[in-house]
């Protein structure tokens, strides 16, 4: 496959790498500083494009793609207040957009036993539920992405909690799951979830070791995706 990457960062250079091994061809790698190629880039050969780069620019990224015909896997979070209009364009140009807010096979299983769990404690009335994440320094968006689907996982399964918001976990809040966000390098990301209570606590956690997990998630789902249409995501590409 002739594969775009849109943002050349940590994670995208991880991606081109893995890409690579598996005989892929990297039709262009775009940035901030060259952006402007896009311009002229030959989107008949482009397969599909991967975007991991920063939340103001993933927006006229995916635009780009939907516009262009080119299927686009998005992995960039911090751009979801837009989604319906992001939606409106999938619709419009009959578009292939895949979004996970993470592309590691543990954190997507990880997501499945929240909501499991969250089911057990809805008439568990002594427990008060908490998320926490804990991610590098150079992340800009807080709550993680994958903060925010562990609280939307939790709330739909468990009628206790109406919203999330990011605030401490001791500032109890009457149907409000808090989400707490750490910055400290050089965590790649760990998430957990906690319910605590004066008998005992009960906490599920998953830690990244590195990027390696989230990069090849994404390539994998990148080869998967051509020929598919709409607004997809892991529960498609998993389908449990």
């Amino acid at each position: 496959m002739n594969i775009l990457i849109l943002g050349y960062g940590k994670m995208g250079k991880i991606i081109s790498r893995i890409a690579g091994d598996r005989g892929h061809q990297i039709a262009a790698r775009i940035n901030i500083d060259n952006v402007s190629d896009l311009e002229t880039l030959d989107t008949s050969q482009i397969d599909v494009a991967i975007e991991f780069s920063q939340p103001d620019a993933a927006v006229p990224n995916i635009k780009w793609c939907m516009e262009n015909g080119v299927p686009v896997v998005v992995g960039t979070t911090g751009w979801q207040e837009q989604k319906e209009k992001v939606a409106e364009w999938c619709q419009e140009k009959n578009g292939s957009l895949f979004y996970a807010s993470n592309f590691s096979i543990g954190v997507n299983i990880f997501f499945k036993v929240n909501e499991f769990l969250a089911r057990l404690m809805q008439d568990q009335n002594g427990y008060q539920a908490s998320v926490e994440e804990i991610h590098h320094t150079e992340k800009r968006d807080a709550p993680s992405g994958t903060a925010i689907s562990l609280a939307e996982g939790l709330i739909q399964n468990n009628n206790k909690y109406k919203d999330w918001k990011l605030q401490d976990a001791e500032a109890i809040e009457a149907g409000i799951l808090p989400i707490t966000s750490k910055r400290i390098d050089p965590a790649p990301g760990t998430h957990t979830v906690h319910y605590a209570s004066a008998i005992d606590d009960i906490t599920i956690q998953h830690t990244a070791h590195s990027r390696e997990g989230f990069a090849l998630g994404a390539v994998l789902v990148a080869e998967w995706l051509p020929g598919k249409k709409g607004i997809l995501t892991m529960k498609d590409f998993l389908d449990f």
